[in-house]
């Protein structure tokens, strides 16, 4: 089995910065997932997100997460459970407006280390996305440009705890999906695993790593590279032991966005590939995802090229 893709974004500052460069593009195309250590983030910052989101999760939510489970019967299932996730969660967004202070129950400490996190990962999304456009031949700023939109991209952190779970044969952590999106940042727990990734038809565990970021390609990027970088089913095992905490962000583009596939990626690969993926409004996109998440993504893709011939063209680098 080959390892899992691990980045040291150091690296990228002196000798070896050709070989990590080629280990990203590698992850990309044959992964849709990697691991990045020493990504920039400071690691006390890290830790204090760490010690606030477990100590939120203590204080306000593990009480309604059992009582949702003893609500439902949960603990007694016989049978899998196909339509619910086992799962606490709450959702901050930060681009294009803020919501963190209209959010209940965050102590305001916990707001500001969320604030300063996620303009952490708001710059380490960009640098990556220009790292991926180096990778690609593209112009740098390329994919930053056809996420904008008119009021720049929508990026929010999905905060969750997976609790220990009784039947994890039968109720998932988190059920087998794509990502809707751009690029996806995950701060998880060291300690607890469940994340898991399919690759030539089998599940491989993301390794728990600690200060580490694990990035993952949304269906928006496999669309603009034109399937020459690819979006991955994931899920979540729950775990019999430990709650495992996960902080996914979200650097999406914004909603009247138009996503389509770059014109010079097209004609590199005129010769070997004849499939080109739609065009379509983002927003149009994650209407449809809302109802379809946990489905294969290429009907999705199919259901955007029907609504095709109604999206005005626009190219983003020109009007950004």
């Amino acid at each position: 089995m080959e390892n899992f893709p691990i980045i040291n974004l150091e690296k990228l500052n002196g000798a070896e910065r050709a070989n990590t460069m080629a280990m990203i593009k590698d992850a990309c195309e044959n992964w849709g997932f990697f691991e990045l250590v020493n990504s920039g983030i400071p690691h006390e910052v890290m830790d204090t997100v760490e010690k606030m989101t477990k100590g939120h999760y203590k204080k306000c939510m593990e009480q309604r997460f059992k009582e949702l489970v003893a609500s439902k019967g949960l603990e007694a299932v016989q049978a899998e459970v196909t339509d619910l996730d086992w799962e606490s969660t709450f959702f901050l967004r930060h681009l294009p407006t803020s919501n963190i202070s209209q959010v209940p129950d965050l102590d305001e400490e916990y707001r500001e280390v969320m604030r300063d996190f996620a303009k952490r990962l708001e710059k380490l999304a960009e640098e990556l996305l220009d790292l991926l456009c180096e990778n690609l031949g593209l112009e740098k700023g390329y994919l930053k440009n056809a996420f904008y939109g008119s009021k720049g991209p929508n990026f929010g952190t999905k905060v969750s705890n997976y609790p220990p779970c009784p039947k994890p044969d039968l109720i998932k952590g988190l059920r087998a999906h794509t990502d809707a999106g751009g690029i996806i940042l995950l701060f998880q727990d060291d300690k607890v695993s469940g994340l898991q990734l399919l690759k030539d038809e089998q599940w491989i565990d993301v390794p728990p790593m600690r200060h580490s970021i694990v990035v993952n390609l949304g269906d928006q990027l496999e669309v603009i590279t034109n399937g020459k970088y690819k979006s991955v089913m994931h899920r979540v095992i729950a775990q019999t032991d430990g709650t495992r905490m996960s902080l996914a962000s979200f650097y999406n583009p914004g909603s009247d966005a138009v996503i389509y596939p770059a014109k010079t990626l097209i004609e590199k690969e005129a010769e070997e590939s004849t499939q080109v993926y739609p065009k379509f409004v983002f927003d149009d996109y994650m209407k449809l995802y809302a109802g379809l998440k946990f489905q294969a993504k290429e009907p999705r893709f199919e259901a955007m090229k029907a609504m095709e011939a109604n999206v005005e063209f626009v190219d983003p680098i020109a009007s950004a």
